[in-house]
C-alpha cells in the first residue's frame, strides 16, 4: 500500500483519465480545502461520457445545442463521482485542476491554487444516490489520510467559494448525510473536526 511519504497524487482507487486542464500549484501550495460540484451533460443526462470528453478536451460540441457554449472551454476536476459511485480522477492532487473559476474562501482568492475539486454527477435539484454519498465521503477520508493539510481543513460547495456565480452542488445535496457518513468512517476523536470542516 502506498504511503503518504511517496505518494505520487494519483488514488489507486480511482479509475485514472488524466486531463491536460491543469498547471502547477503555487510553490510550497498545498490543498487545505475540498469543493464539492455537480455536473451533467448535456444538462440533465448521466452516464453518457460527454463529462469525460470535456475535461479532456475531446467533447465534440456540435453534437448537442446545450455544448455550444462549451467550445474551446479548457475545464477540469480532480476527480468525477458517477450515478453508480464509481471514482474518476483527471488530476494529480500535486497540480492545481481548474475547477473553481473565479473564487474565493476567507479571504484567499483563486481556490484552484489551494483546493481538491470533486465532481458529482448530478443537478441542483435531483436528488443524488447513495452510492455517491458513501463514495465521497470514503474519498475525503482517503485523501485526508494522504494530504494532512486537508484533515482541518473545510469541505464546501461550489456556491460557498463562488457564490452568486455558482448554484452547485444545490439544494439536492445532503450535507447532513455527508457528516453521517463521515462520522461512521472517522475516528470518534476527530467528530467535532468533521462538524467543524464541512460549511453546512
Amino acid at each position: 500500500m502506498l504511503s503518504p511519504k511517496t505518494w505520487d497524487g494519483w488514488l489507486e482507487s480511482a479509475r485514472h483519465c488524466p486531463s491536460p486542464n491543469c498547471n502547477a500549484r503555487p510553490p510550497a501550495c498545498l490543498p487545505e480545502m475540498l469543493v464539492v460540484h455537480n455536473i451533467s451533460l448535456p444538462p440533465g443526462c448521466f452516464g453518457t461520457g460527454d463529462v469525460e470528453a470535456l475535461f479532456c478536451n475531446t467533447l465534440d460540441c456540435s453534437l448537442n445545442p446545450a455544448f455550444t457554449a462549451l467550445e474551446g472551454l479548457e475545464v477540469s476536476a480532480h476527480f468525477l463521482i458517477d450515478r453508480q459511485g464509481e471514482l474518476t480522477q483527471f488530476v494529480s492532487c500535486f497540480e492545481r485542476a481548474w475547477h473553481a473559476g473565479v473564487s474565493s474562501w476567507s479571504g484567499r482568492t483563486n481556490c484552484n491554487d489551494f483546493s481538491i475539486g470533486i465532481e458529482v454527477e448530478g443537478t441542483d435539484s435531483k436528488a443524488y444516490e447513495a452510492a455517491q454519498y458513501r463514495a465521497l465521503s470514503e474519498l475525503i477520508v482517503e485523501l485526508r489520510r494522504f494530504l494532512p493539510t486537508l484533515a482541518p481543513g473545510p469541505v464546501v460547495g461550489h456556491s460557498d467559494i463562488a457564490p452568486g456565480r455558482k448554484t452547485d452542488p444545490g439544494e439536492a445535496f445532503d450535507w447532513a448525510m455527508l457528516r453521517r457518513l463521515l462520522r461512521a468512517t472517522t475516528n470518534p476523536a476527530a467528530h467535532s473536526l468533521i462538524e467543524e470542516s464541512i460549511a453546512r
